[in-house]
């Protein structure tokens, strides 16, 4: 289990640096940030065993990987098995995020399609889902901003 700790100043400066460019050495943020590349470790570490930092990755450009469509689903389901429909909904591939929401629905997800036939099989096998009282789906026609990063 992940231990809580109190971020500063400072490991919040190393999670920026980590945010524009997770590639870069302990080395490289430490001359940034004019510390110790040591000092840099040992913070990396310490955040990564309390949780803050889950883990690394790339970001790309899902409609130059051919997923120009992204929809946005809302969904009424059944409050007994509300976690079991969010694990499996969570499970599809083209799945980015699923919500616990309140108001009128209870799930809402966000996901990318190649084309309107897989986005219409998808939400076909989701209202297929025994628990599943309805959906409601939107499509997003542009983005204006999408960042699931936190500002820090």
């Amino acid at each position: 289990m992940a231990r809580k700790i109190r971020i500063d100043d400072l490991d919040l400066q190393i999670l920026r640096c980590l945010q524009r460019d997770a590639r870069r050495s302990f080395r490289e943020i430490a001359k940034e940030l004019e510390v110790a590349a040591g000092t840099v470790q040992a913070r990396i570490r310490r955040m990564q065993g309390a949780g803050i930092i889950k883990g690394y990755t790339v970001l790309v450009d899902p409609a130059k990987l051919g997923y120009s469509l992204t929809a946005l689903t809302l969904i009424q389901a059944d409050g007994r098995y509300l976690v079991e429909v969010e694990r499996e909904i969570a499970k599809y591939k083209n799945v980015c995020c699923v919500y616990d929401i309140t108001g009128e629905f209870d799930i809402a997800v966000v996901a990318r399609f190649r084309d309107r036939d897989s986005m219409n099989k998808f939400i076909k096998s989701i209202l297929a889902h025994p628990h599943v009282k309805r959906t409601v789906t939107n499509v997003v026609l542009n983005v204006v901003e999408e960042d699931l990063r936190v500002k820090l």
